[in-house]
């Protein structure tokens, strides 16, 4: 397929700018509806249009497409909306890592825009200037499964810094498909934490009507501002409907589903409490806030891998790698013709977690021989660790311990929260 080489060229010589009603004809079929601007995780080839349906749709434009103009829109100035200092109110730092969820809708072409500062975000959720003052920036703008551990060191240097200046809290929203391994991983880098640390995600984007975005980011900002959490926490929706939202320790949680609004649930423990009703209700123990500073432990080691056990897993199949992370059967088993291949990784020093598939439940390797002979060999059980807590953890613990026993000693100790003392039966 030959590819136009300028699509702003192309529409610009139609006489198309975003916002105006346009008709495109491509390989037989039309599509009309409303060109929506640009997205910056669109490729330059694609463009985007609202239909009238309230679907968008993104078309991929070559020399052979032919874009016609119904009619222009009536083009609408944004009226600045100006915020104000109050200082009988808390400060909350807002850091985006672009996240679909602190957006707001151009309701003129139907586009969704990344709010970049305080003043965007009085257009995405307004409501959240009455409970307290807002600063907010930008970190980076990555969808979140490109989201890496050097965003993950980026954001936890911002997030002491602005605790170190006086922030009450810190909201940070986030892609919800690798918010748990931020959470995580903010929750073993940062010390001493002066404040709440809330991650917050969307499930719908904003301008759907069915979108959670805004009860999420109101209830973190409540989170943040009422509340002397010391920890890091994730706040998401509770329910399918709008009653409430729960708050989540950042080593406990789970995305469990791929689209539903209360796709998020505390693993093996109890959330710690919920928003309802513009009220924060804390129902568990937590750590409470110090008095500071804020410590930023920057050092991880990233050599460390997942391997899911499956009966067509094979030896070449499991890497060489500083660590691993085990995501055995059951109660924390693998087939038996793979130890002789962790016994050789741990003789040349690769550190192996062992985790579970199973969603809740803790692992236990005195049970049956094959985890007898997994604790022989020098498989640490991780206990009712998340394999992706694990994961994190595991990085941050090679960083630290100087040989093998203080590894071990390190992924056995409660450092986060990550390790439920007992096993409770009515998660």
């Amino acid at each position: 397929m030959k590819k136009t080489k300028n699509i702003e060229d192309k529409l610009k010589e139609s006489g198309i700018e975003n916002g105006d009603t346009i008709r495109v004809e491509k390989q037989g079929e039309i599509y009309e509806g409303v060109l929506i601007p640009h997205h910056i995780f669109s490729d330059k080839d694609i463009i985007t249009i609202k239909l009238k349906n309230g679907y968008n749709i993104g078309l991929e434009i070559d020399d052979e497409t032919d874009i016609k103009l119904i009619h222009k829109s009536k083009k609408k100035e944004r009226k600045e909306r100006k915020t104000f200092f109050n200082p009988d109110k808390p400060t909350v730092s807002i850091i985006g890592t672009g996240g679909t969820i602190a957006c707001y809708v151009d309701y003129r072409t139907g586009a969704v825009h990344p709010a970049t500062s305080a003043e965007d975000l009085a257009f995405s959720v307004p409501e959240i200037f009455n409970i307290s003052n807002i600063k907010a920036h930008v970190a980076f703008q990555l969808f979140s499964e490109d989201i890496a551990p050097a965003q993950w060191l980026q954001l936890a240097e911002a997030v002491a810094k602005e605790l170190n200046q006086g922030s009450h809290g810190v909201v940070i929203p986030h892609g919800t498909d690798t918010l748990g391994y931020t959470s995580a991983a903010l929750s073993f880098l940062l010390r001493d934490l002066t404040g709440p640390v809330v991650l917050v995600g969307a499930q719908r984007s904003s301008d759907r009507p069915s979108t959670d975005a805004a009860l999420n980011l109101q209830a973190a900002v409540q989170v943040a501002t009422t509340t002397d959490i010391g920890e890091v926490v994730v706040v998401m929706h509770g329910e399918s409907s709008d009653n409430y939202t729960l708050i989540h320790r950042g080593t406990k949680v789970r995305k469990n589903h791929t689209s539903r609004r209360d796709a998020f649930k505390t693993i093996n423990d109890k959330p710690l409490g919920r928003v309802e009703n513009n009220e924060v209700i804390i129902t568990e123990p937590y750590r409470k806030k110090s008095k500071g500073p804020v410590i930023l432990d920057d050092k991880l080691d990233e050599d460390v891998g997942i391997v899911y056990s499956s009966p067509s897993l094979r030896a070449e199949d499991i890497p060489d790698r500083r660590g691993l992370i085990l995501m055995g059967t059951g109660l924390g088993h693998v087939p038996n013709r793979l130890i002789p291949r962790l016994e050789e990784l741990i003789k040349k020093g690769t550190i192996i977690v062992m985790t579970s598939q199973c969603i809740n439940g803790r692992v236990n390797l005195n049970v049956y021989s094959t985890g007898r002979d997994l604790l022989r060999i020098g498989v640490i059980p991780g206990e009712d660790m998340l394999p992706e807590t694990a994961c994190v953890k595991l990085m941050w613990a090679l960083a630290h311990g100087e040989n093998k026993d203080e590894v071990e000693k390190l992924m056995l100790t409660n450092i986060a929260g990550e390790i439920s003392p007992r096993s409770r039966w009515n998660c």
